[in-house]
């Protein structure tokens, strides 16, 4: 098999119907030192995203583009994602949104982060609430859902839900993928919670949350209800998941 990487870091980008947002993305993305590699994964958007996305990777040998046949979640995207950039020997696996609500300019913050820990997390609520141009209503069930998420889990960490992080390749491996049941931003929380499990050394860094620059928001009611029940499931052990290898973490 032809090595694909360009460096030992790689963005995950899930996209449906993004195709305005992605070709400045990509761009932004490119210009972050120390380098990283991109892959998009698309669940065969309606508005042509994955199109767009392969005219790109045409352009940017940097860029790989993961087509799936449908929508099938979030979660689903990032796991198939993951496993995508596994098996390609990536050191380092970062993931964020498409829609620009997580800014390029601080993936070296994140990827810095990850040399003292296996998990980074981005927060929107270290020193205060780093969110913009979010409603009030938005930012309240936010704000809410990492309390209640906290307070059910045990988990200290500031920002259960955010999608902006970087795993250490060993941490990843380290949890068994194909048993991640969230489909939706729980599927955030229910890998902090595994990774906190396998003790794994899980960092925060602050980062600024901006509202989406095109399209409409994947946030719905079934996603909320999700997330309500998978901290009582985990809390309570009604879901498994088993380390498929030994944890191989940073240094102690």
């Amino acid at each position: 098999m032809v090595n694909k990487k360009q460096n030992d870091s790689i963005v995950v980008v899930p996209t449906y119907n993004e195709r305005h947002n992605l070709p400045k993305l990509v761009d932004l993305i490119l210009e972050q030192p120390p380098g990283f590699d991109i892959l998009v994964v698309d669940d065969n958007s309606p508005d042509g995203t994955g199109q767009v996305a392969d005219e790109l990777a045409r352009r940017h040998p940097q860029l790989h583009v993961l087509h799936r046949p449908e929508k099938q979640g979030l979660g689903r995207a990032y796991v198939a994602g993951f496993k995508w950039a596994i098996a390609e020997g990536y050191d380092f696996i970062l993931e964020m949104d498409a829609d620009h609500s997580h800014n390029p300019n601080q993936l070296p913050d994140l990827r810095s982060a990850a040399d003292d820990n296996d998990v980074v997390l981005g927060s929107r609520y270290i020193g205060g609430i780093r969110v913009l141009d979010w409603d009030l209503t938005r930012l309240l069930i936010s704000s809410f859902g990492n309390w209640y998420a906290r307070l059910i889990t045990g988990m200290t960490f500031s920002d259960l839900t955010g999608g902006f992080k970087c795993y250490r390749r060993q941490a990843l491996e380290a949890i068994d993928l194909d048993h991640i049941h969230s489909v939706g931003y729980a599927f955030q929380i229910e890998m902090t919670w595994w990774c906190q499990q396998r003790k794994l050394r899980i960092g925060e860094v602050p980062i600024i949350f901006y509202g989406r620059d095109h399209g409409e928001t994947k946030f719905s009611r079934a996603i909320i209800w999700e997330a309500v029940w998978t901290v009582w499931k985990l809390r309570l052990g009604l879901v498994r998941n088993q380390a498929p290898r030994p944890v191989s973490t940073v240094a102690r």
